[in-house]
């Protein structure tokens, strides 16, 4: 391609209309790829959930066609798609050919959604700019409403843009079927695996809330259903099965407050659920219904909260042993199952895949909450901190124990590997052979001069060391193993030294098997 070597005023131009999705995927879908094409979902999924969640409608069917294609269904209200007088146009506009525009952006002022999992008016305009087409069937006021898209376009024929007829069913609702398109994204075959996870999790914060897959197959339909009534303590519950270590135990509240002082104030309904086990671990964090894959604000709080409220425990009823150090956030995680879901009037999400919260409020509402919440469990429930409290300590030394082989382990390679070259003078011989290996330790420089041009080479090694080095009968540990040729020779030597002191940290565990010499 001929390269334009002219940038001028006409050189800036503007996507408009489907353009700016259909050639940026990723900026609104996170890419352009299979995962894209699977969040595109997501966003359609987010408000039907969103509806169910007010109260309308208590069931949504998500069906996966053969040919790639995907409908949604739910019984909620039915999205508005005619004359807004308002805006002065159609509310199917508003709602599929216009980002940024939606129901949702007075959730703080208690206008039709409370909790919303759709926030910004982008995800139902950007999945229809993005599909080779769309079909959408709306039930609402007395009329069935029908709109046809095609590639970012409206397609129905009509000058309203819709057609509409009289409908005298009893239900309400939306059902959207869409096939993404390939001109878009690299990858639209969605597996199964992907439904039956992001249902199962929506199934698991949404309680009573029932899920309906239904798969094509050659024969027909495979359905499957999900739907947890207690939420999240049931879920916690199945993770643990039977190999909890305590009870499940289910902490709510609702806070309200800022993220800044001159930020407005909104508020926050925190909801957790958790148990301890001694061999399996699991966090999810959810807010306003999104899994929040890298955590957040959530995330911080859980691990604050649980680190500080255990090592408190652990203080007060003298777990520690002397001198030891206190736990660390791993092993408090290594044992703990835990679910939250929380959700808020208004959240700030890292970015419109919604993998993360940044609410300074949430978390620190929620490390106050759970602080609060632990200390209340571990009173009235002594048996089990008492359980608990001994697991983290064995996760704790089983740690520091793994860790230090690991070290020891490490020095003891590393010093059979290089230490003719970290330890200065030292000479080494060539054969690896210990039945073999002699060590020749001399007084001065000079003496080494003389030893080289008389050993053997293959099996003789020198160190060189000064005269009256230390008198170590006399000195303590520390000054021992501050002297600088003491330690170099311990580590030609090889096999380390017994005694546990700061200073021969560098050293290895004293073991004879590791001697590196038949003859000293």
């Amino acid at each position: 391609m001929k390269k334009a070597n002219q940038y001028g005023n006409e050189s800036i131009s503007a996507l408009k209309g489907a353009d700016r999705v259909r050639k940026r995927p990723g900026v609104i879908f996170g890419s352009d790829g299979l995962d894209g094409c699977q969040h595109a979902i997501f966003e359609i999924l987010s408000n039907s959930i969103d509806e169910a969640r007010e109260g309308y409608g208590s069931e949504i069917v998500v069906t996966r066609y053969a040919d790639h294609s995907i409908e949604v269904e739910d019984h909620g209200r039915g999205i508005p798609v005619d004359f807004n007088p308002n805006e002065k146009r159609y509310n199917w506009e508003l709602v599929f050919c216009e980002l940024y525009a939606g129901g949702k952006y007075k959730t703080n002022d208690g206008e039709n959604y409370e909790f919303s999992l759709g926030l910004n008016g982008l995800g139902t305009c950007a999945t229809q700019y993005s599909s080779e087409y769309m079909d959408v069937t709306v039930r609402r006021d007395g009329y069935a409403y029908q709109l046809h898209f095609e590639k970012g376009e409206n397609r129905t024929g009509t000058k309203t843009g819709f057609k509409k007829k009289k409908y005298t069913g009893s239900d309400t609702g939306t059902v959207i079927r869409w096939r993404p398109d390939l001109e878009v994204f690299t990858d639209i075959r969605v597996p199964e695996d992907y439904y039956f996870d992001v249902l199962k999790r929506q199934a698991v914060v949404n309680p009573h809330l029932r899920f309906v897959f239904r798969s094509e197959k050659p024969d027909g339909f495979a359905e499957t259903v999900f739907c947890y009534e207690n939420g999240i303590t049931d879920y916690v519950a199945e993770i643990a099965e039977d190999k909890a270590l305590t009870s499940v135990q289910s902490l709510s509240a609702e806070r309200r407050g800022r993220d800044r002082a001159d930020k407005p104030e909104y508020k926050v309904r925190l909801n957790c659920a958790f148990c301890f086990s001694s061999s399996v671990s699991r966090l999810e964090y959810y807010h306003n219904s999104s899994w929040l894959e890298y955590g957040g604000a959530p995330e911080k709080a859980v691990k604050t909260a649980f680190r500080y409220a255990i090592d408190a425990y652990l203080k007060q009823n003298d777990k520690y042993n002397k001198n030891e150090s206190p736990i660390s956030v791993n092993d408090v995680l290594d044992s703990l199952i835990l679910v939250s879901s929380c959700f808020s009037t208004q959240t700030s999400y890292e970015n419109q895949t919604k993998k993360a919260i940044t609410n300074k409020f949430i978390q620190e509402a929620m490390t106050e909450f759970l602080r609060a919440g632990l200390e209340v469990y571990f009173i009235e429930n002594k048996a089990e901190a008492d359980k608990i409290a001994e697991q983290i300590l064995i996760n704790k030394r089983s740690r520091e124990q793994a860790e230090k082989t690991r070290l020891n382990i490490r020095k003891k390679l590393s010093g059979s590997l290089d230490v003719a070259n970290r330890v200065q003078k030292f000479v080494d011989c060539r054969t690896r052979d210990v039945s073999r290996r002699e060590l020749y330790i001399v007084e001065g420089d000079s003496a080494l001069g003389s030893c080289k041009q008389g050993r053997d080479s293959e099996f003789q090694a020198i160190m060189p060391i000064r005269g009256k080095i230390l008198n170590c009968l006399k000195a303590d540990y520390d000054k021992i193993f501050k002297n600088d040729v003491i330690t170099d020779l311990l580590k030609v030597l090889g096999c380390g030294v017994e005694v546990k002191v700061k200073s021969a940290k560098e050293l290895s565990t004293f073991d004879l098997n590791n001697l590196r010499w038949n003859k000293v």
